[in-house]
C-alpha cells in the first residue's frame, strides 16, 4: 500500500483534506510536523494548502527553511514524487524545487471558486492518469496565486514540457494562463487548485481524483 507523508507547517489548514483525499484511494498517510529531520519510509510527499508560517515575509518564505525541506529535497533528488498544492507550491518554488514563483492575483482579490484547468501535459507524477487536452473542474482558494516568471524560464518550461496544467479562463493572472508545473524530470509538481477538494461529485466534482491517482501510481501502467 502506498505510504504518504504530508508535511504540516505552524499555519498549514488543508493537511487533513489532503489526507483524506489520499485515503479515500488507499493511500495511508502520515502528518509530518516541520520540524522533523526525516521522512521516514514513504512512497511520495504531499505539501498542503494553508499560510505556512502565517505567510510572513511573502508565502512560503519562511517554510522553506523548515528542517523538513532537506529531507524533501533529499527525497525529490532521487526520484521520490513531491506534490505541492496552493501554499505547498509557492513553498516549492522559494525552496527551488520548482521553477518561477507565485505573486498576488490580479486586482488584489482573494478567489475561492471553481474553475476549469486544462491538462496541458501528462509528463508528470501528478497528470500520467489524465489525457492530454483533458478539462478538469477543480476550486481554487488562494490570494497569491498567479504564477510568474522570466522569458527564459517560461522559454524553458515550455521547450521541457514542464507546464502541466492551464486555467481556461485565466482567474488570477497568471503568465501563459498556467495553473501548474512540473520540474524537468516530471516527479516534483505543483499547482494552485485543490483536487483534495474535488474527489465527489455530491461537492460539485470528482476530477481531483484523476490527478491524485496518478500521484499514486493508480492505474499507471509501469515504465
Amino acid at each position: 500500500m502506498t505510504r504518504i507523508a504530508v508535511i504540516v507547517f505552524p499555519g498549514s489548514n488543508c493537511e487533513y483534506d489532503a489526507a483524506g483525499a489520499l485515503a479515500q484511494l488507499g493511500a495511508t498517510t502520515e502528518l509530518v510536523f516541520h520540524s522533523a529531520t526525516s521522512l521516514g519510509d514513504v512512497d511520495g510527499v504531499v505539501l498542503p494548502g494553508g499560510f505556512a508560517h502565517g505567510d510572513y515575509l511573502r508565502p512560503g518564505a519562511l517554510a522553506r527553511f523548515s528542517p523538513v525541506m532537506a529531507a524533501v529535497s533529499d527525497f525529490a533528488a532521487a526520484g521520490g514524487p513531491v506534490l505541492g498544492v496552493c501554499n505547498g507550491f509557492q513553498v516549492l518554488t522559494e525552496a527551488g524545487l520548482l521553477p518561477g514563483a507565485l505573486q498576488k492575483n490580479r486586482g488584489l482579490t482573494f478567489l475561492c471558486q471553481p474553475t476549469t484547468l486544462i491538462v496541458s501535459s501528462t509528463h508528470s507524477v501528478l497528470t500520467r492518469a489524465a489525457t492530454l487536452g483533458q478539462e478538469l473542474v477543480i476550486p481554487i482558494n488562494h490570494f497569491s496565486g498567479a504564477y510568474t516568471c522570466d522569458d527564459d524560464t517560461h522559454a524553458s518550461l515550455v521547450r521541457h514540457d514542464q507546464i502541466v496544467l492551464r486555467y481556461r479562463d485565466n482567474p488570477n493572472g497568471s503568465r501563459d494562463d498556467i495553473a501548474g508545473v512540473a520540474n524537468v524530470a516530471g516527479n516534483v509538481v505543483g499547482l494552485m487548485p485543490h483536487p483534495e477538494r474535488a474527489m465527489s461529485t455530491l461537492l460539485g466534482s470528482a476530477d481531483g481524483r484523476v490527478l491524485l491517482e496518478g500521484f499514486l501510481g493508480i492505474g499507471v501502467a509501469a515504465p
